[in-house]
């Protein structure tokens, strides 16, 4: 079990976020870009998520966050690490932590997607462009068939690289779960823009 740093619930301090390193349960914490994904690891997170946008079921806010983290890890990856103080200025990022990047070209912790999921071809989408595992929530229980959008959702991430596999999951499991068109939502309403 982890405890999640929630960007869904209104945040107390959006300014200050826990220690979690005090704790004897681990935090699992969201993201936008690397930068916010370091500070919260800095900060003890034993896991970190892509913010996406939550309850949303749309997918394209998870995608761009996961693709802005990935791309961020690869550029610093090719980097000469005489540069590697200066990156870490600029994300605002413990310097050790980048070094650690630039290192393993990944993430020290696991890194799930999370935010917009509703489908089995979301979930494998999320897993090709490099996440360890994704979280859904209300991309199942909103569906019109929870148990087998689970279930299918479950075999996508698993066999995400298997698109013949990935579409016999996906056929006869009845709506999924209504998509929201986040460019239409106010900043202020949106739970991704929370707890930076």
């Amino acid at each position: 079990d982890y405890i999640d740093e929630s960007e869904v619930l209104t945040p107390a301090d959006e300014n200050n976020h826990i220690d979690k390193s005090d704790f004897n349960v681990p935090f699992v914490c969201g993201c936008r870009d690397l930068g916010e994904a370091l500070r919260r690891i800095g900060e003890g997170a034993a896991m970190i998520r892509t913010k996406g946008e939550a309850g949303s079921g749309n997918i394209v806010e998870a995608v761009r966050h996961a693709r802005k983290v990935m791309g961020e890890i690869r550029r610093i990856q090719n980097m000469d690490e005489a540069e590697l103080m200066a990156v870490a200025r600029d994300l605002r990022a413990p310097y050790d932590l980048v070094v650690e990047v630039h290192n393993l070209g990944a993430l020290p912790v696991v890194n799930f997607a999370a935010g917009g999921i509703s489908t089995p071809a979301d979930a494998s989408l999320m897993m090709q462009l490099g996440v360890d595992g994704v979280f859904v929530g209300s991309g199942i229980f909103k569906s019109s068939n929870p148990s087998r959008m689970a279930n299918a959702i479950v075999k996508a991430t698993t066999h995400y690289q298997d698109a013949a596999m990935v579409a016999e999951v996906s056929r006869g499991l009845g709506d999924a779960m209504p998509g929201l068109d986040v460019r239409n939502m106010p900043e202020s309403e949106q739970f991704a823009t929370r707890g930076v």
